[in-house]
């Protein structure tokens, strides 16, 4: 068994993803997890698929053939990944939008070892103070021995700073 991770972008319009479901489906792969989203008028995601090792060859050319329909895929092939013991927190963060905030909770995080499997962030009018607010929320795996309370201390610290609202809590 192959498995793909694909990542695709192309100007929005209807169809995009029966475009790329549709080789999927013929060449009997399976579509198991993805992330798509519009974004300025691009749609964009990430894809895994896993497809038999005797047909990959044949998928991969007819999802890089979607150029010619102007979307762009890209793929990489990829082990299953090996499982490691982590803590399992959640992250929830909100403030005023400025330059810097995911560059600098993204560094402290990796500084202690804590890896983000997965980030949404938003910008959004603030309805009563005018300006944007930012919004994030993250998934986050921690070496076992991780203190949560000592890395919210840290968070806090760096919202202090950054003058967000940061919460940790375990997922």
């Amino acid at each position: 068994m192959a498995t793909f991770i694909l990542t695709v972008i192309g100007d929005d319009r209807p169809g995009l993803v029966s475009a790329i479901s549709a080789p999927i489906n013929a060449h009997g792969a399976s579509w198991e997890r993805s992330q798509m989203s519009r974004l300025a008028g691009k749609f964009a995601g990430i894809v895994l698929v896993t497809v038999d090792d005797d047909r990959h060859d044949a998928l991969v050319a007819d999802l890089t053939a979607l150029e010619a329909e102007g979307l762009q895929v890209a793929l990489e092939r990829t082990d299953e990944p090996v499982e490691r013991e982590s803590l399992r927190l959640e992250l929830e963060l909100l403030g005023a939008d400025r330059p810097g905030i995911v560059a600098e909770i993204s560094a402290s995080l990796a500084a202690r070892g804590v890896s983000i499997e997965e980030l949404r962030t938003d910008v959004r009018d603030a309805p009563m103070a005018g300006g944007t607010l930012f919004e994030a929320s993250a998934v986050l795996h921690a070496p076992p021995a991780t203190s949560t309370e000592a890395l919210r201390s840290v968070l806090e610290g760096l919202a202090d700073e950054l003058m967000v609202d940061i919460s940790l809590s375990r997922g």
